[in-house]
């Protein structure tokens, strides 16, 4: 069962996106911590973290792109599971720091301290633990993608409504998390990280395991993405896609399979959160802001909705741009960035890769159709066989 998945998985392209990722993730660490300082080929290490806070949002494009690419889900909710796979990762690291805190207490977090927090909240229990910490970067996104599709998908919400419905959400966990009684660090979040499983988080080394394991995560997520959308039940996917009363019609329990779609999405940008958050050096509230979730859609959509690759480039073009307006023009990047979904939107509506892909099949379908006629001038124009004597 697993063999056929992935080989139904591994199309050309997709072997190809892969492997160059792979190979991106083991010559980018290599050229930071083996190439000496003063080398041209030598890649300083803010470097290396801000390539991999790049893979990260290409992650959790890919994880939209699942959803409303292939299954017609636009979600603006989708920051919300990304940062909760952070604030799961986040608390794993608050945990370690122990007594070299700022007020040294071995057990409560710093801002635990200075609120006057007597002992620590029930569910922060066990989350000195590695791998239940992991756990939670899969379970705590993929449980709220459950409740939330479960109660809205067989309540049959779709379209404009869903939207606003996943913005709500991720709006009012805003709310929530700025609140200091929640016991997430309100408005300052989480930060001041020392280790994690016992490496100085600050460490080159550091840094370069955790952008090469962005690049492999990407990967592996690309090649899962891709297994599911080529199966049969990605068809049916995209059948609900086009034309969901038809799909229930022939007998399929559409909300089923809305809801494990949205499920495996939610838990991909849990995981693009949780590399995040030891590279950048922090988690707070912000994260869950609709902006940002809105961002994720003008990525997919510039890189290209339903074609998996395509968001991956999106992400990255456009927070490579992010990087460059903020320092160079910080007032004129939003009108950058909504000027350019607005042309995505009017001459590139399939995005960067889909207009690519839609050029590549005109060009075949012309030399299908010049073969064609050429064969059949082919026959008109061949000599009638001489006649019997």
């Amino acid at each position: 069962m697993i063999t056929g998945f992935l080989l139904r998985a591994l199309e050309g392209k997709i072997i190809i996106a892969a492997a160059i990722l792979v190979a991106i993730g083991l010559l980018v660490p290599a050229l930071n911590l083996l190439m000496p300082p003063e080398s041209a080929l030598h890649i300083p290490t803010y470097i290396v973290s801000l390539l991999g806070k790049y893979l990260c949002y290409a992650l959790l494009a890919l994880a939209l792109d699942l959803v409303w690419g292939y299954c017609g889900i636009l979600s603006l909710g989708h920051g919300a599971f990304f940062a909760l796979g952070g604030y799961a990762m986040g608390m794993y690291l608050m945990r370690q720091v122990g007594s070299r805190g700022v007020y040294g207490d071995p057990i409560l977090p710093d801002f635990m301290v200075f609120l006057n927090w007597k002992e620590l909240p029930w569910f922060w229990h066990g989350m000195d633990m590695f791998p239940l910490a992991m756990a939670m970067v899969l379970i705590v996104p993929g449980l709220l993608a459950f409740v939330f599709g479960w109660f809205a998908f067989r309540s049959r919400v779709n379209g404009v409504y869903l939207s606003i419905i996943t913005q709500a959400m991720t709006y009012a966990l805003l709310l929530a998390f700025f609140r200091n009684d929640m016991g997430f660090g309100g408005n300052n979040g989480l930060t001041d990280y020392k280790e994690i499983i016992g490496f100085n988080v600050q460490a080159d080394g550091t840094r370069a395991v955790l952008f090469a394991l962005s690049a492999i995560f990407l990967a592996l997520c690309l090649i899962i993405a891709s297994g599911i959308v080529r199966s049969k039940f990605g068809k049916v996917l995209v059948g609900v896609r086009d034309a969901e009363s038809r799909v229930r019609f022939l007998g399929y329990r559409v909300e089923n399979i809305k809801l494990f779609t949205f499920v495996v999405s939610a838990m991909m940008a849990g995981i693009a959160g949780a590399l995040y958050v030891p590279q950048v050096g922090i988690i707070n509230p912000g994260e869950f802001a609709p902006a940002n979730s809105i961002e994720v859609v003008v990525w997919t959509a510039v890189g290209g909705r339903g074609t998996l690759i395509g968001p991956i480039i999106g992400a990255i073009l456009v927070n490579v741009g992010k990087s460059y307006f903020t320092g160079a023009f910080p007032d004129l990047w939003l009108f950058a960035l909504g000027g350019l979904f607005i042309f995505v939107t009017l001459f590139l509506p399939k995005g960067i890769v889909g207009t690519v892909q839609q050029y590549l099949a005109r060009r075949k379908d012309f030399a299908r159709a010049a073969d064609s006629d050429g064969a059949r001038t082919d026959v008109k124009t061949e000599p009638a066989p001489a006649a019997a004597e």
